[in-house]
């Protein structure tokens, strides 16, 4: 078991419903997955997550995928849930499975948005260098850090998802709400892989972005030995960042997914 601490998180819907639990990637808040939180909650009970070290969540020195899924858990328990539907977004999609695999008689079932269960090559120490260079000290608004940012990170839409990290305190100082320190060191573990005893055997979708390389036909027996009743959909023009890019075409598919269980 893993070392809990207590997540921020927030609930809509009724609890009756079926619990659904949104978990957000690397770099992520809440609102990442406001869209589909808005349109199930009709319909699900919806508990949206910050991962540790994220958001409002604490800041802790460790972020081993058995620790993340204990912090699910401890949410669970304290909403007096004893099993839910999971959907997570990339680094939340591997802390979903993880949890999956430990918890399988507590999940119904589980939705991974653009990821596989593997290690990947660091992708975002170029991204963690750029938020530590931002000047906070000197900073007059959000769009001076872009300024600062976007010498390094061309991608408009990337600077805008990371400057929602940033926050002014009430004595009106700038503040990231991400531990970048404790993503530093933790990211070996981060970009690892969730473990690989048990199997989940419950029905699993994998929603992958047509232009996102990650999630390859390489992946497939990773995939297939924990999770043996997965199946997929592809999103066609669309990048890692899929459930932002095409929320309409992504909501309908988890909708479709839940609704034919």
């Amino acid at each position: 078991m893993g070392d809990a601490v207590k997540l921020n998180y927030e609930t809509a819907g009724k609890p009756e419903n079926p619990a659904l639990i949104l978990i957000h990637g690397l770099f992520g808040d809440a609102d990442n997955l406001k869209s589909i939180s808005r349109d199930l909650s009709d319909d699900y009970f919806i508990i949206n997550v910050e991962l540790r070290n994220h958001g409002s969540s604490p800041w802790t020195e460790r972020m081993p995928f058995v620790d993340m899924a204990a912090d699910i858990e401890a949410v669970m328990a304290t909403e007096n849930v004893t099993e839910a539907h999971l959907l997570g977004h990339s680094l939340g999609g591997k802390v979903a499975m993880e949890f999956a695999l430990r918890h399988p008689q507590q999940v119904l079932s589980l939705i991974v948005a653009d990821i596989a269960p593997v290690a990947y090559d660091a992708r975002h120490t170029s991204i963690l260098d750029a938020l530590e260079a931002v000047d906070l000290s000197g900073l007059k608004s959000r769009q001076d850090a872009d300024k600062q940012l976007s010498d390094s990170i061309q991608e408009a839409g990337v600077r805008m998802f990371l400057l929602k990290n940033l926050r002014k305190n009430d004595a009106g100082e700038w503040h990231w709400r991400l531990n970048l320190a404790g993503l530093r060191a933790c990211y070996e573990d981060l970009i690892g892989a969730p473990q690989d005893k048990g199997q989940y055997d419950g029905p699993v979708l994998f929603i992958r972005g047509g232009r996102s390389d990650y999630i390859q036909a390489s992946h497939r027996d990773a995939i297939t030995s924990r999770f043996p009743q997965a199946e997929a959909k592809t999103i066609a023009e669309t990048g890692h960042w899929l459930h932002a890019e095409k929320p309409t075409v992504f909501n309908g598919i988890v909708r479709r997914f839940l609704e034919e269980l």
